[in-house]
């Protein structure tokens, strides 16, 4: 971990008497506060703080790592970088996490366009379901598309993803087409263990909420793999609209309930603090902000009526 952060996290943390308060000062979120204290006393060997139900005070070590610091702090302060050597200029490395079926069909396109028009930047992609821990895995953004973020994480919306239900035409042939949410209930419908389990939420063309319970004899915590059962004929799926896309265009799958607009999620690239942000990482937000809010990269195919 950045020991220049953690000396700042730590003088705040003196100064205030309250890690909550502290991680409002800095913009840093709870956990993320706890992990730099946690990293510092490691570093010093010592307990730094007293901890009190009310408020922290600081140990014999604490003092002598305070002044130490704080001094650390104002050497940084002090450093200046000469003018035009490019300072401002993205670059360095930019670690990303995200889901395979969004890097494969989104992120890789957007990420190959950021480095082209920034060249001294380098991105690592890191493809995994779960929702990674940004400290611990050293990760600097992840993309997350989800309607239910942790409230301890910093996260900058970017956009909106549809998403559409859909299946072979085999399987509608031998097990007929649903024309109601409430269809779906007695349909083998495959479950993203990820995204909403096993409730699917609508809104018809009034405005109303519609929950509809379902469940199947398949489900995974990869999207993209219950996309290619849905095309051998496994059953019913809900995906994001860019990844069944060219599927239903080919005729492979067919988008289902024309009157019906699955529950749209939220596209968020989410980061440990918004204080002494990279270049890069900034550059990068604003540069996926401003791709991600056209729609149309999200809008979920037509249903066939």
């Amino acid at each position: 971990m950045d020991r220049l952060t953690a000396a700042d996290v730590f003088v705040r943390i003196a100064e205030l008497g309250n890690m909550t308060a502290a991680a409002h000062a800095l913009d840093m979120s709870r956990p993320m506060v706890t992990r730099y204290l946690a990293q510092m006393e490691t570093w010093a060997g010592a307990r730094l703080l007293h901890r009190t139900t009310r408020r922290l005070s600081l140990t014999a070590a604490g003092e002598q790592t305070l002044a130490r610091c704080r001094r650390m702090l104002e050497v940084a302060t002090e450093m200046t970088i000469p003018v035009g050597d490019g300072a401002d200029m993205p670059r360095g490395l930019l670690r990303i996490a995200c889901a395979q079926s969004l890097a494969q069909e989104v992120l890789s396109a957007a990420v190959t366009e950021f480095l082209r028009r920034h060249p001294q930047a380098a991105v690592d992609l890191h493809i995994d379901s779960r929702a990674v821990n940004l400290v611990e895995e050293r990760i600097d953004l992840a993309i997350r598309i989800t309607n239910d973020l942790d409230p301890n994480l910093i996260a900058r919306r970017l956009g909106a993803c549809d998403s559409v239900v859909c299946a072979s035409p085999g399987y509608l042939a031998r097990h007929g087409t649903p024309l109601s949410a409430e269809d779906l209930s007695v349909h083998n419908c495959l479950t993203y263990s990820y995204f909403g389990r096993s409730l699917w939420e609508f809104s018809d063309a009034a405005g109303a909420r519609i929950s509809v319970p379902v469940g199947g004899n398949l489900s995974a915590n990869e999207s993209h793999v219950l996309l290619a059962a849905a095309v051998e004929g496994a059953g019913i799926t809900m995906q994001p609209a860019y990844a069944a896309a060219t599927l239903i265009d080919q005729g492979r799958l067919v988008a289902l309930l024309p009157a019906l607009a699955p529950l749209a999620l939220g596209v968020h690239g989410v980061y440990a603090s918004r204080r002494q942000m990279p270049t890069v990482l900034r550059a990068m937000l604003d540069f996926l902000a401003e791709r991600f809010s056209n729609p149309r990269r999200w809008t979920r195919p037509q249903p066939r009526a």
